[in-house]
């Protein structure tokens, strides 16, 4: 089992940034690549970001990529989400999950899931 606590979200104007970080305990960290994904109301969960066991690999939906960077500390058992120029329609509940196997944009590929934190952008 991998427990997931994402923070870090919050109220930021359009332009803003915002630092996510998602803390997990249980099993070794690095076994697991690692994901985010957002949900606004009324609409489905969406990749944001992925990233591999090592971190020598990153992946990013296209509507984010050049705005935000994940990256991942294995010695502190967390990953991040940094977002920069964040826009209105980034707002969303975020979420971090963990893998094991599979691709990395599919939700249904992550075992673990955190409860996730609240990213509002006014414009």
């Amino acid at each position: 089992q991998v427990q997931l606590v994402e923070s870090g979200g919050g109220l930021v104007q359009a332009g803003g940034s915002l630092r996510l970080s998602c803390v997990a305990s249980g099993r070794t960290f690095s076994s697991y690549a690692m994901g985010w994904f957002r949900q606004a109301p009324g609409k489905e969960r969406e990749f944001v970001a992925g990233i591999r066991r090592s971190g020598g690999a990153t992946y990013y939906a296209d509507s984010v990529k050049g705005r935000f960077t994940i990256s991942r500390d294995n010695a502190k058992s967390t990953v991040y989400l940094q977002m920069n120029s964040l826009k209105p329609e980034d707002t969303a509940v975020y979420y971090c999950a963990a893998r094991v196997s599979g691709s990395y944009d599919y939700p249904e590929n992550y075992d673990y899931w955190g409860q996730g934190t609240q990213v509002t952008v006014s414009s």
